[in-house]
Order: structure tokens, then C-alpha cells, then sequence
């Protein structure tokens, strides 16, 4: 089983890079955002306490998420491996994710650290924002939700660089450019 955790600032094209991951390695790719977002459509408990903090730009508490990603992984016993997208956002929700696999014999065996510069993740959002009609891609909101990534969220690339699992990804130019970049570290740990 291989386990990734797809990293960067939102914007970063983790959605699109786990997209191909999912086609040319077989893996199930758990984005927190899509599962709490489906969540909120089925107006549940979960989604109803995630829609008013993501509609602030604030994360949900980690322990709602780890149970979230715990009962989705146990859905897919035989699965190759997954890719977690969203997930984790700080040291604690990294040291939890440890402790849930490790659990279930299972661990992150790498992290890809997708770097993208600033404008480009505001043009990006904002390109989002108007193509998917998604409510947190406005300039208020993005600004907010990067200046709580580079806060909250960079220092989880230390945790995972104590471990030797981080993999910096250079995040400009074209998916398919991304893409090779990502297989040639996936294929590096893996050989």
C-alpha cells in the first residue's frame, strides 16, 4: 500500500495532480474539502458546524476530519493506497494522521510539496472561483485562506522533512510538466 499526502497552498493544483494520480497509480485520493463538501450537501451534523467555519475561512476541528478520513479509508480495504488532499493542515492533524494509519498498519510514505508563487495561487482562485461557483474563491476569502496556510500549515513540511518523506514539487508550468515531476519522486520512493 502507498499513501500520499499531496501538499500546498490552495490553488497549488493538488485536486488536478491527484487526479492523474488516481489514473496512473490506482490509489483513491481522499480530499478532505470534496468529503466535507459532500457533507454539507447532505446537510448532516458534520456539514452543517463545517459550512460555518469554512464560509470563514477556518478549519474544521481535527478530531471531526480524522474520523471523517478513518471511516472513509475502512470503505476501502483492498485499496492500492490513498492520496490525502487537504489533509493534513498542521503538525497535530499530521501527528493524528500518523497515529490513524499506524493503526491500521498502514503510513504516509511520501509528501509532495507542490510550491506555486502567491499571485499565481490568487489568479488561479480566482479563475476558480468564477468557472465552479464555489463560495471561499473571492479575494477576501483566498487572501484569508493563504495567510492561514503559511501560519498554520507550512510548518507541517517540517514534520514530514524530520521523517524524509518531503518531496518539494516545482508547481509553475503545465499539469502535464507538474505531473512528471511528481511521478519521478512517487517512482524514486517507490523503486
Amino acid at each position: 500500500m502507498f499513501n500520499i499526502v499531496i501538499f500546498g497552498a490552495p490553488g497549488s493544483g493538488k485536486g488536478t495532480q491527484s487526479d492523474f494520480l488516481v489514473k496512473k497509480y490506482n490509489l483513491v485520493h481522499l480530499s478532505t474539502g470534496d468529503l466535507l463538501r459532500a457533507e454539507i450537501a447532505a446537510k448532516s451534523e458534520l456539514g452543517k458546524i463545517a459550512e460555518g467555519l469554512i464560509a470563514k475561512g477556518e478549519f474544521v476541528p481535527d478530531n471531526l476530519i480524522i474520523d471523517l478520513l478513518a471511516g472513509t479509508i475502512d470503505k476501502y480495504p483492498s485499496a492500492n493506497g490513498f492520496i490525502f488532499d487537504g489533509f493534513p493542515r498542521t503538525v497535530v492533524q499530521a501527528g493524528a494522521l500518523d497515529k490513524m494509519l499506524s493503526e491500521r498498519s498502514m503510513q504516509v510514505n511520501i509528501m509532495l510539496n507542490i510550491a506555486v508563487d502567491n499571485d499565481e495561487l490568487v489568479a488561479r482562485l480566482l479563475n476558480r472561483g468564477k468557472t465552479s461557483g464555489r463560495s471561499d474563491d473571492n479575494l477576501e476569502t483566498i487572501q484569508q485562506r493563504l495567510k492561514t496556510y503559511e501560519e498554520k500549515t507550512m510548518p507541517v513540511i517540517d514534520f514530514y522533512d524530520k521523517q524524509g518523506k518531503n518531496n518539494p514539487i516545482a508547481g509553475m508550468g503545465t499539469m502535464e510538466d507538474v505531473f512528471d515531476r511528481i511521478c519521478q519522486a512517487i517512482d524514486k520512493v517507490n523503486a
